[in-house]
């Protein structure tokens, strides 16, 4: 885990000719993903002239900026007085960021690898079932497809390993688990992790004026449902929340 005694880190590194990479850790865990959104939300904050765009990934923040007005060395000296600023490790998550609770089916024939992911963490399913649906986890990153998120970190029982065959194709709304972390699929998709838990709530919504429903630092809780409260939610979900709910974080 990135300790803020790591001397290796932050690192800048250049990506293209318009390009810097600023990582927090060469590995995903709380600190390095909360130093990406915090840091990430800074630059976006100060609106420097000739950023072109930003993005966090698990660890890691991406500027991309116009050479022509901001020279590559005095925009790479500007990033270095930012980054020693302050302890990023430590720093507020950014504002605005929302808790969604989702309804989930866990296990059964909607998500039919929640018995062997219980068993690789050393627990029954039931046990499997109430911690899993008692975690509240952060969307750290989002990619792979449009809108969908890795969310996590799950507790330490969950780190465990991806599938050595795909899975043929998982449907969307289908929540994943490896490596201590969830994905939520915004379509049907092969996958290397396990289902383990099924929802109703579509991460990509092109539809709608904001095409993804969640943004990197928003947290999820995916809350154990019946079959019948699932189907129920399925019937009612024109606006694509599969009978979510959602608040503002404080602070």
């Amino acid at each position: 885990m990135t300790t803020t005694e790591d001397k290796a880190f932050p690192r800048i590194r250049t990506v293209g000719f318009d390009g810097l990479l600023v990582s927090f850790s060469d590995v995903m865990a709380e600190p390095s993903n909360r130093a990406a959104l915090a840091f990430r939300s800074e630059v976006m904050r100060r609106a420097w002239d000739g950023i072109i765009e930003t993005s966090a990934s698990l660890a890691s923040a991406y500027i991309r900026f116009d050479p022509e007005r901001l020279p590559h060395a005095d925009f790479q000296e500007r990033v270095r007085r930012l980054l020693a600023l302050r302890n990023w490790y430590e720093a507020p998550l950014p504002a605005g960021r929302r808790l969604w609770r989702v309804p989930t089916v866990y296990g059964g024939e909607l998500a039919p690898q929640l018995d062997e992911a219980a068993a690789a963490a050393g627990l029954d399913p039931a046990e499997a079932i109430r911690r899993l649906s008692n975690s509240r986890v952060r969307v750290l990153t989002i990619g792979f497809a449009p809108g969908q998120p890795y969310l996590g970190p799950l507790g330490s029982e969950f780190d465990i390993p991806r599938l050595k065959e795909l899975t043929p194709m998982v449907p969307e709304g289908a929540l994943v688990l490896a490596i201590s972390q969830f994905v939520l699929f915004s379509g049907p998709t092969p996958t290397g992790w396990r289902h383990v838990g099924q929802t109703a709530f579509r991460c990509f919504r092109p539809e709608a004026p904001e095409s993804f429903a969640l943004k990197p630092g928003d947290e999820m809780q995916f809350v154990s449902v019946t079959r019948d409260e699932l189907d129920a939610a399925r019937a009612d979900n024109a606006n694509g929340t599969g009978g979510a709910t959602c608040q503002e974080i404080a602070g």
